[in-house]
């Protein structure tokens, strides 16, 4: 951490860049359990998908449906049996929550709507070039890889890169700045 020159010229530590927070200490391995949990159930939920042929809305309608049968089985039989109906908890919105929900949702598609009314009508070049390489980009990702797998290897890239970094810094940043002058210098003849 002793290094002078920093890759981006940061001030920061990566934590303090990550939020400092439970997030951050996630992600840089600092709560190794909760760390190796989560890729423990990723990498479960990822095979269990992968060699099941299931997807996310057919497994979720299925516990869905097991759900209903328990608890509509249960109650029949509490009638019979003269015993209590199953506990459930009174699942409602208030109209306020429902209220504050959608005017979220609806300034965040307006400036949306907005961003791309300006990009549609040539107002920003620079931004429209962004938005069709990052389109390009997920038109390849998803021509190889499914929707779970790219998530499950997001994930791993996510909670081991920025540890990795984090561990070998000074290495990193000493590196990646040799390669930075050696590019300029390339650039400049």
């Amino acid at each position: 951490m002793g290094s002078p020159e920093r890759l981006f010229s940061r001030k920061r530590t990566l934590h303090e860049i990550l939020g400092g927070g439970l997030v951050a200490d996630v992600i840089l391995w600092r709560q190794k359990d909760v760390t190796m949990r989560i890729l423990l159930v990723a990498l479960a939920a990822w095979v269990v998908f992968e060699k099941s042929g299931y997807t996310l809305l057919s497994l979720v309608s299925s516990v869905l449906l097991l759900l209903f049968v328990i608890l509509f089985l249960w109650a029949k039989s509490a009638a019979i049996l003269n015993r209590p109906a199953p506990p459930l908890p009174e699942l409602q919105l208030s109209e306020e929550m429902v209220n504050e929900a959608a005017a979220i949702i609806r300034t965040r598609v307006n400036a949306l709507l907005l961003v791309s009314q300006d990009i549609s009508l040539g107002k920003d070049s620079r931004l429209f070039f962004k938005v069709a390489a990052y389109l390009l980009l997920i038109y390849f990702v998803g021509g190889l890889t499914d929707f779970l797998t790219f998530s499950y290897t997001s994930l791993v890239i996510v909670l081991t890169i920025p540890a990795f970094y984090e561990r070998c810094e000074d290495y990193v940043d000493k590196h990646v700045m040799m390669g930075y002058r050696r590019l300029l210098q390339l650039y400049v003849k």
